[in-house]
């Protein structure tokens, strides 16, 4: 039976060490150029016509950008709408991640918590970055609520700060094993179907392929789900920031 965790093994494609550093090209990196490159493509055609009646690309164009819209003003008002480019980079980047990892013989780079960790760092340096030029020092506010006992606050402070730091691991963990658990499970399955083939269990083998199929529809899914969770999750904290709530 094939190893259903060879698929996430990363090979480098073009080997390179700076001093001391491997820095090398590969099929994760290659994967993520893909990605970027399919999103400014995608972005560059559709919005190019601006038909007052859009067709099919347009319309989808359209639909994303205002549904991250939607998500920003929703969660975070009018003032998080400053930082919709950023946002909708983030969700776009994370949803062709995980749709293009459902091609047979990609690779999924948002099912390595070294990728979704950096994100979730990403996500939680900028927010802090932002809370710290848009509020200075009072900023810190958001680890000390108001109206809180004086006694209590170095027990409440230090609870706070590591409630704040540990978002960029749920965010990160929470991506990372959905698309890492999803796609080991196809794996298997398909790893059954193969095995069950040519022998006296072959009916076994056509049940275990339609639940492999239900399984695949459902991880589309999943990758759509955690693109959205992922991004209405960075705009909490985006409020947060903003706001300090």
């Amino acid at each position: 039976m094939v190893d259903p965790l060879h698929q996430f093994m990363i090979h480098p494609l073009i080997p390179l060490k700076i001093g001391g550093w491997d820095v090398s090209f590969t099929n994760s990196s290659l994967f993520m150029v893909l990605s970027t490159l399919l999103i400014i493509t995608f972005l560059r055609f559709s919005v190019n016509p601006r038909a007052l009646v859009p067709g099919r690309l347009q319309l989808i164009s359209e639909s994303l950008y205002e549904f991250t819209s939607s998500l920003i003003r929703d969660n975070v008002g009018k003032a998080g709408l400053a930082y919709f480019p950023y946002i909708f980079s983030l969700f776009l980047f994370i949803l062709t991640g995980n749709l293009l990892g459902m091609i047979p013989g990609s690779f999924t780079f948002t099912s390595h918590i070294i990728v979704t960790f950096t994100l979730g760092v990403l996500v939680i340096v900028s927010v802090t970055i932002i809370g710290f030029v848009r509020h200075g020092f009072h900023f810190l506010r958001l680890f000390y609520p108001q109206n809180t006992p004086l006694f209590l606050v170095p027990l409440l402070v230090p609870i706070e700060v590591i409630s704040y730091l540990t978002r960029m691991v749920s965010l990160s963990v929470r991506l990372f094993a959905n698309m890492m658990a999803g796609h080991a499970m196809i794996k298997i399955f398909a790893g059954v179907v193969v095995t069950l083939m040519g022998t006296p269990l072959f009916p076994v083998a056509l049940v275990t392929l339609a639940v492999n199929v239900s399984i695949t529809g459902f991880e589309f899914l999943v990758a759509l789900l955690q693109a959205y969770v992922f991004t209405i999750l960075t705009c909490i904290y985006l409020n947060d920031a903003i706001n300090l709530h």
